[in-house]
């Protein structure tokens, strides 16, 4: 089987389960494509828990392994935020992506019940960019250090962050600042190297 034909087979199969899940969940689905691969189901943020139970119990389907859940910042949005999940179902050999939205004050309701490993996806995606999850048991910060500010996935936060830590020696003790750019204030020479050179560097116009 040439690499077309299997490619066009997949699309057939994703396609089919999309218009199952479209009939069984009617009126619920706002939006089925594929997209590299995987079938995308998008849907309104209220309906999660129940296509996702459906997907997972469904005996034509069996999308039992939640092997992700991940967060996409659209700072232009009125919901900014995309919840992207993703299943597989080891019966039929495909995945499925589902997708949903919201802001920075509407939480989405946890998977912890349905998939317990969810737990720390939903964390992460909390540390990450700030999204809400309600009937999460432990919705704290995963990745980040303690009294860490901000959400660092998300498109607005600065690259340099808002505070640096460092161990300072005469306290004995690991201490947060607020960043201090010094280079602001430098005047760079960009055809010369980083720190600049006493010397005219070979083809530097500029000198």
């Amino acid at each position: 089987m040439s690499a077309v034909t299997a490619t066009a087979a997949k699309n057939e199969a994703l396609s089919e389960i999309g218009d199952y899940v479209a009939l069984k969940l009617a009126g619920k689905i706002d939006e089925q494509n594929i997209a590299l691969g995987d079938l995308t189901l998008t849907i309104h943020r209220d309906l999660t828990v129940e296509t996702i139970r459906f997907l997972r119990e469904d005996s034509q389907l069996r999308f039992v392994s939640l092997t992700d859940i991940c967060g996409v910042d659209y700072p232009e949005r009125a919901e900014r935020f995309e919840v992207v999940y993703h299943l597989l179902s080891p019966t039929l050999n495909q995945r499925i992506r589902v997708k949903t939205s919201t802001d920075e004050q509407t939480p989405m309701a946890s998977l912890t019940e349905i998939f317990p490993g969810a737990l720390w996806y939903e964390r992460e995606a909390y540390d990450m960019y700030g999204i809400l999850f309600t009937g999460h048991p432990d919705l704290r910060r995963l990745l980040t250090d303690y009294g860490f500010e901000g959400y660092p996935l998300r498109k607005d936060f600065p690259t340099s962050g808002y505070v640096e830590l460092r161990y300072d020696e005469a306290r004995k003790k690991v201490v947060y600042e607020p960043v201090k750019l010094a280079q602001e204030f430098r005047s760079f020479d960009y055809l010369s190297p980083w720190e600049g050179t006493r010397y005219v560097p070979p083809g530097d116009d500029k000198a």
